[in-house]
């Protein structure tokens, strides 16, 4: 039979089509296998090859487990709201929904040309307001509910306790403290703003340097009123569930750094001539001896009345360039340190010395309370500061295990010492506080205790996690079901949900950061039934919002009257295996756990976890090119002459390298290409056969031909009945059979398809070179392919008489008695040196080998007619003689 792909895969992909061969029913009596692949944008570039990477992988996995009795659920749906759609919309007024819908149907072609065995009748979209009514839903939960610091866990709002004190001062104050408890709320942010998308960014959308990681442009901050939702209330069950999960552990350990724990101390510091007083944390207070200024953020809430008059305008100045800098150029990158003194001092508590408060851009408000003690002596961001402003620098760790020069210039606070020492200058007569003869453990156990005794500090777990700001002003977004009323009260849509988007032919947003929507006119303006006026919310939510929740609607998708069956959901929940790119470690991935664990403690989902195995698939790269000077060159303007590269219109000769696929670089591969010429198997079977899956690797399309060309082998043998035979299976391709099917079950366990494919080439090559194989040998070859290559295996399997799919075979079971070595063959050595080797059968008696060696033909002169001391004979190791 010839390889036909053209004829045999469009074929069977309408076969599957039509026969529903996929689809899952929710058979509670069978072992249940949740795989899920990450939710893909639908972009209008459609698929490249870096993308079925992973949904192979996970299409490989879905027909083993299929085919081990698993009931399988493999969805896919579609992450489409997001900023692209609306920019096309502005610059081509086509609304988003038009350009959403193509690159769906597009996406959705591409994906079905690929044989990948998703079940298409639980497709999702979360720009269907059937799908962002749930979200919505979800939203009006997490407005409703508190996080329960005694209990740690969320719990309805309606179970919240006012304090008496609270209640006595009346409705607003009731109101006031429910507000600040509520896990979503929408107050006055501090946020960073993209001028170019003309929206927010949450933290985690900001890159290192600065920018957007949407469009690359520098962000700055700016104080607009958001929707927030309090994400730190859950740090701590963030970080102690990541112990249970079996994930990557750089995911983990990105995480964790996000999460960004630490134990220490806040201390209150009283204000010269102010009846306010200033927090700090710190992980050291130990340290507060040699605290000898105060700095505070250039956005902290209380600068404005720190700042003295006569410093009001340096300090506008400072903080206003502040704001036009990343928080990397601030921090890392901040070699040159800047500082406005407020004309403000502290009180030191610990000496009750005056320090000053200073304001510089190196302190940031994300993380602590956006106020430090420096410490000079032991810090050396401190250390560059005080040096520059001539501010006191006090040693109080005696650093004696340095040199004498560094210990000298250290005490002389001419030098900074990070590292521990003993104390000293820690001691005051005012204060009556002694360390200086402690451990560093028991100096910061009296410190922290004095603190507490004292009612000016306490111990306290810190937390870098920031509330996550959840509103964009966009219009291509799930809508808040939200209204503002005009006399200042908020009040959710529960009832009626979806809220839907309104029609619209401008989608651009305001300069001064207000969203489309905003311009909405009927859908805007409400009026309750006593002719209150209000105004919908205007913000969108982040794209992220539909991707938080989307693995729980795959297991009810069509359910109308609530999010899910519980019963469904408490079948097929915790995902099994999770399939994506590490990018989304602390995007995507925390805030998908967050959600998910405020529902589980509201008891709407049953596990406290949503995705119980995690895999990176690694990216697959393209060759690209550079001029000598490393302008990179667009693969159209190259052409090949003797294994050299060369500029078409320049003549200059260019190095090949391997980069990211871009549209600039022209090095994009479109999968509708490969599948044109080599076939959607070809394609899979390549990606799979490139590397171990994890692993970042060049595409080349030789090695999709060299894929290819097996198929073609593997078709043309196994699929010519003249190579079929009805007698008893060569023994050694019996054997060889056996131990495939050991290796590729295996190997697709431990996803390592690399190495099952290689297998399966092996057995090929031996049928091959046998010219014959049974009939059994060909139809278990065929149940081993299809995960890989399921369009050839189905044609096979239909070859060899089955009228239906073998989607639902049982995988074959390697009969192992087969595997058990008859014979082996030993090394023969004469006096430690090995000298031939010598086939015998496993069950020998020591005696036979002893006899057989001695009248073997090599042996003759070795012996050299002498008679050996002794023969040791190692059972499937060795014979050793000893002359």
């Amino acid at each position: 039979m010839d390889y036909k792909f053209r004829e045999i895969e469009p074929k069977w992909q309408a076969y599957w089509e039509e026969q529903k061969t996929f689809k899952t029913e929710n058979d509670f009596s069978k072992p249940k296998y949740y795989i899920l692949d990450m939710f893909p944008y639908p972009s209008g570039a459609g698929l490249h090859v870096g993308h079925p990477e992973g949904y192979t992988a996970t299409d490989i996995i879905s027909r083993y487990k299929r085919m081990q009795g698993f009931n399988v659920l493999h969805p896919m749906g579609w992450d489409a709201f997001g900023l692209p759609a609306e920019q096309y919309a502005i610059q081509t007024g086509t609304h988003p929904a038009i350009t959403t819908q193509k690159n769906c149907d597009n996406f959705r072609r591409q994906i079905k040309t690929l044989g990948l065995s998703y079940d298409w009748d639980r497709e999702i979209n979360t720009t269907d307001p059937k799908y962002f009514k749930w979200t919505q839903w979800i939203f009006t939960k997490l407005y409703n509910t508190w996080f329960d610091y005694e209990q740690g866990k969320g719990r309805p709002i309606s179970e919240l306790p006012i304090p008496a004190e609270v209640e006595a001062e009346g409705e607003a104050t009731v109101k006031e403290y429910i507000s600040k408890k509520r896990l979503a709320y929408y107050d006055n942010a501090q946020v960073w703003w993209c001028a170019n998308c003309k929206t927010v960014c949450a933290n985690e959308e900001v890159l290192t340097d600065g920018s957007h990681e949407k469009c690359g442009h520098q962000v700055t901050r700016k104080n607009l009123k958001q929707w927030l939702l309090r994400i730190p209330h859950y740090a701590q069950r963030l970080l102690e569930g990541l112990d249970e999960l079996d994930w990557p552990e750089g995911v983990k350990d990105m995480q964790k750094n996000w999460i960004g724990k630490s134990t220490g101390a806040e201390v209150d510091f009283e204000l010269a001539g102010l009846a306010e007083k200033l927090r700090v944390y710190t992980t050291r207070p130990d340290t507060l001896f040699g605290a000898t200024y105060m700095v505070v953020s250039p956005e902290h809430p209380m600068l404005d009345k720190m700042v003295t008059e006569d410093k009001k305008e340096e300090v506008r100045k400072y903080t206003q360039a502040a704001s036009l800098k990343s928080d990397l150029d601030r921090t890392e990158l901040n070699k040159e340190k800047t500082g406005v003194f407020t004309g403000r001092y502290a009180i030191n508590p610990i000496n009750g010395k005056q320090i000053p408060i200073w304001v510089a851009d190196y302190v940031l408000m994300g993380y602590g309370t956006g106020a430090i003690m420096a410490v000079p002596a032991h810090d050396t961001r401190d250390f560059e500061f005080a040096e520059k402003f001539n501010i006191p620098i006090v040693c109080i760790l005696d650093p004696k295990d340095a040199d004498a020069e560094t210990r000298e210039n250290v005490l002389a606070g001419k030098a900074c010492w990070t590292e521990d020492g003993a104390y000293i200058n820690s001691a005051s007569e005012v204060t009556g506080i002694n360390i200086n003869s402690l451990s560093k453990k028991d100096g910061i156990a009296k410190v922290i205790s004095w603190l507490e005794e004292k009612e000016i500090g306490k111990a306290t777990v810190n937390f870098k996690l920031r509330d996550w700001l959840f509103s964009r002003q966009r219009y291509w977004g799930e809508p808040f079901p939200v209204i503002h009323w005009e006399d200042g009260e908020i009040s959710l849509v529960e009832d009626d949900l979806p809220v839907t988007l309104p029609d619209m032919e401008k989608f651009e947003p305001g300069e001064g950061g207000e969203s489309p929507l905003a311009n909405a006119g009927g859908w805007l303006t409400v009026v309750d039934k006593n002719g209150r006026k209000g105004r919908r919310e205007t913000n969108t939510m982040p794209q992220w919002a539909g991707s938080c929740w989307y693995y729980l609607r795959y297991i009810d998708p069509k359910n109308d009257e609530q999010i899910f069956d519980p019963k469904v959901e408490n079948y097929w929940m915790p995902v099994d295996l999770y399939i994506g790119g590490a990018e989304h470690a602390v995007l995507h991935l925390l805030y998908s756990r967050f959600w998910h664990k405020v529902l589980f403690d509201l008891g709407i989902v049953s596990t406290d976890e949503p995705f119980k195995k995690l895999y990176n698939q690694g990216m697959i790269l393209a060759f690209a090119y550079e001029t000598q000077a490393g302008a990179k060159v667009a693969s159209d303007l190259v052409e090949e002459k003797d294994g050299n590269y060369f500029h078409t219109e320049t003549g200059e000769e260019l190095r090949q390298i391997v980069a990211k696929m871009s549209k600039s670089l022209k090095n994009v591969i479109n999968p509708d290409d490969v599948v044109e010429k080599y076939g959607a198997d070809s394609l899979r079977l390549y990606e799979m056969f490139m590397g171990p899956l994890d692993d970042t690797k060049p595409w080349a399309e030789n090695g999709v031909k060299g894929v290819f060309g097996f198929l073609g082998r593997a078709c043309r043998f196994f699929g010519n009945s003249d190579n079929l035979t009805e007698g008893e299976e060569d023994k050694e391709v019996l054997k060889l059979l056996q131990q495939t099917i050991i290796k590729v079950g295996d190997d697709i366990e431990n996803l390592k398809f690399n190495t099952g494919i290689s297998a399966l080439m092996v057995l090929n090559n031996l049928a091959m070179k046998k010219g014959k194989v049974t009939k059994a040998t060909a139809e278990t070859f065929a149940k081993i392919l299809s995960p890989y290559a399921p369009h050839l295996a189905e044609e096979l399997w239909q070859l060899y008489g089955h009228g239906q799919t073998l989607a639902y075979e049982p995988w074959p079971v390697a009969d192992k008695s087969l595997l058990v070595e008859d014979t082996f063959e030993y090394p023969v050595s004469f006096n430690g040196k090995v000298r031939f080797k010598l086939t015998m059968r496993v069950d020998a008696a020591k005696d036979e080998i002893e006899k057989t060696v001695l009248t073997h033909e090599h042996a003759q002169k070795w012996l050299a007619g002498g008679t050996p001391k002794k023969i040791i004979i190692v059972p499937k190791k060795i014979i050793n003689v000893v002359m």
